[in-house]
């Protein structure tokens, strides 16, 4: 199994020079966290370099840009609006484009959220199923756009509500000649566009969402896409995402999470649930395991050692399948470590460094920014 090690250089510097910023900037669901006041006239900007090296990918750069305002007649005691947009491309001939707009009005009363991407991303592919073998393996290539949009409504202190519209448009341009997807019997083979609308409900009270120290977080999402709307598929999607936080005392800290995700319907592949990766399931490939319905629970010890210094121990058990009453039937599990440090002083933000392992030789290393939830 291949290991993932995801490099980001700079950021420092880009943190560094807006601390007081930052601190301030949340992405969209997470309300709970409580900002300082900080003097802002106009908008500023930063620009963020970025190289990072994966073994799928091998070596990588790229640009980012972000600029900070507040929309008209807000307080200056109120979060700060950003758009973020980078560039990425790796000698695989990846590439990867985002523009991220998290925009907030009327004191925060009021709030979108977005998220545009263009990619060419050749990827890996082992099946749709729980149990596909490593032989299974074969590589393809897929251009997507894709596009997030979600406006919400603060109901104080905690709470948001609102609807969210989602578009995808996979088009897979090489696959590989007699394999499985070649076949066109897996759904979304051949491409797809998908166009829908959902419901989002978030309640949040963690202290911060870069490293949580305490609170709780629940997100709930229900939506739909149709060919009425323009798409090729129709399916329903149903997402739940609760995470608690648990002070043991002084230096040490005991957070959970667990993850549920199902689909019903005319699912592609690409928009299925998807097991592995660096934030829940860590030891396993990201995509490793595809189908219609997933759960993912995981469990994190973090002790700070020294200031701006923790280290971590987590293990993680979850499962695909077809049907819902399948998922208890097996269980994949995964534990691990890690490392964090504190990239300032004041400032929750941490650079993680996280190796997972799973049984059969999946096992996979994880450098990146912020706790994995």
């Amino acid at each position: 199994m291949k290991k993932s090690l995801i490099l980001i250089l700079f950021f420092v510097v880009s943190v560094s020079f807006f601390q007081p910023l930052l601190g301030q900037n949340n992405p969209s669901h997470e309300a709970g966290y409580k900002s300082d006041t900080v003097e802002f006239k106009n908008f500023r900007t930063v620009l963020i370099p970025i190289i990072f090296y994966t073994p799928e990918t091998q070596f990588g750069f790229g640009a980012g840009g972000q600029l900070f305002f507040r929309t008209k007649g807000s307080r200056i005691d109120t979060r700060l609006s950003n758009i973020f947009v980078s560039a990425i491309y790796t000698i695989k001939n990846q590439f990867i484009f985002d523009v991220i707009p998290k925009i907030y009005f009327k004191n925060e009363q009021y709030f979108f959220n977005g998220a545009f991407k263009y990619k060419i991303y050749p990827n890996n592919f082992w099946g749709i199923g729980n149990n596909k073998p490593d032989s299974n393996l074969e590589e393809y290539n897929m251009e997507s756009y894709e596009i997030k949009a979600a406006f919400l409504k603060r109901l104080p202190p905690s709470l948001n509500f609102g609807f969210e519209y989602r578009f995808f448009k996979h088009d897979v341009v090489e696959v590989k000649e007699d394999g499985i997807l070649a076949s066109e019997d897996v759904i979304g083979s051949t491409g797809a566009t998908l166009s829908g609308l959902g419901v989002v409900f978030n309640l949040d009270t963690r202290d911060n969402y870069f490293s949580p120290n305490h609170g709780h977080y629940l997100q709930l999402y229900s939506g739909f896409t149709s060919k009425a709307m323009g798409s090729t598929h129709s399916f329903n999607k149903y997402e739940i995402d609760t995470r608690k936080y648990f002070p043991i005392k002084e230096n040490h800290l005991f957070a959970i999470q667990g993850y549920f995700e199902f689909n019903f319907g005319d699912v592609p592949f690409q928009n299925a649930a998807i097991f592995g990766g660096p934030d829940r399931t860590r030891g396993y490939f990201k995509g490793r395991y595809i189908d219609n319905h997933i759960y993912a629970i995981q469990a994190e010890y973090r002790y700070t050692f020294r200031p701006r210094w923790k280290a971590a121990a987590f293990v993680s058990a979850g499962e695909v399948a077809d049907v819902p009453s399948n998922l208890i039937k097996g269980v994949k599990p995964s534990f691990g470590g890690g490392i964090r440090f504190q990239i300032l002083k004041g400032n929750p933000s941490v650079v993680r460094l996280d190796y997972g392992i799973g049984p059969n030789g999946n096992s996979g290393f994880y450098f990146g920014v912020n706790e994995a939830f």
